[in-house]
């Protein structure tokens, strides 16, 4: 039986790990390997590293971090980054990551999305869209650390992006990121109505309440978490934390399967 998956988000910077607020003032929580690790232990569903400098500085994925990251990693693992090319794509499938996350570089070619997922399978490819609410209504898909507006609307974005192939979609929002207040329904209830890829939803979990709430509406969906799973307490001490066996039976229990995937 299908089932919600809970997971964990990991921003890399300066090879770091790093937790944002709006997609700003990055503040280092810890050595990635090490939080891989614990990661293991706890025996996560998934794991998301977006390394958040590479397409900003117009580098190329670190292959060298990205092989010792998979190496270390017993959970599928999905890596975005700096991804402009199927070759880079497969290098990184043939160090042992699961799946690839594109994003910039499918707004200026689209038709990356069919070219890897003609390679590959579309069950490897995730585009994800950093989008922020519209001042008169809609969503905008932006770039670049949400620096750069593209004038694109999410939900043709979306279509366009099942249309040529895409297995997944990632919807990360920059208005709630690491503010812990609890995701953006509104916006999740529309991106389902949108499409019938998988949906993984990022930006505002601050507790399990809100990742129940999220399941409760929305049934089979991928629950992302950057802050709730790297801080502790109301005053943010690291500490890589991740829902018990029982505390995830609970949300497991909570999906209404008449919206399932």
């Amino acid at each position: 039986m299908l089932r919600p998956r809970i997971i964990p988000c990991l921003l890399l910077h300066d090879n770091g790990l790093v937790k944002t607020v709006n997609f700003k003032n990055p503040k280092y929580v810890g050595d990635p390997i090490n939080a891989v690790r614990i990661f293991n232990e706890k025996k996560v569903d998934e794991l998301v590293i977006f390394d958040i400098d590479a397409t900003v500085l117009s580098n190329e994925p670190n292959y060298g971090l990205i092989e010792r990251i998979a190496n270390q990693s017993r959970m599928p693992l999905c890596y975005g980054g700096g991804i402009k090319t199927d070759e880079q794509a497969r290098r990184i499938f043939g160090l042992g990551v699961e799946k690839v996350a594109l994003s910039s570089s499918v707004i200026d070619n689209p038709k990356l999305i069919t070219k890897i997922a003609n390679q590959v399978g579309s069950q490897s490819v995730i585009v994800v869209m950093d989008v922020k609410k519209k001042l008169f209504g809609g969503y905008e898909v932006f770039t670049h650390n949400g620096k750069q507006a593209t004038g694109i609307d999410l939900f043709k974005f979306i279509k366009n992006a099942q249309k040529l192939g895409a297995g997944e979609i990632v919807i990360n929002s920059i208005d709630k990121d690491g503010l812990m207040t609890g995701y953006d329904l509104y916006l999740i209830e529309k991106v389902r109505k949108t499409t019938t890829l998988p949906v993984t939803v990022l930006g505002g979990a601050g507790s399990i309440d809100h990742i129940a709430k999220l399941i409760e509406e929305n049934g089979i969906i991928g629950a992302s978490a950057g802050s709730l799973f790297v801080f502790k307490g109301p005053y943010k001490a690291v500490l890589i934390n991740y829902p018990n066996s029982h505390q995830k039976n609970i949300l497991n229990n909570k999906v209404n399967y008449e919206n399932k995937e």
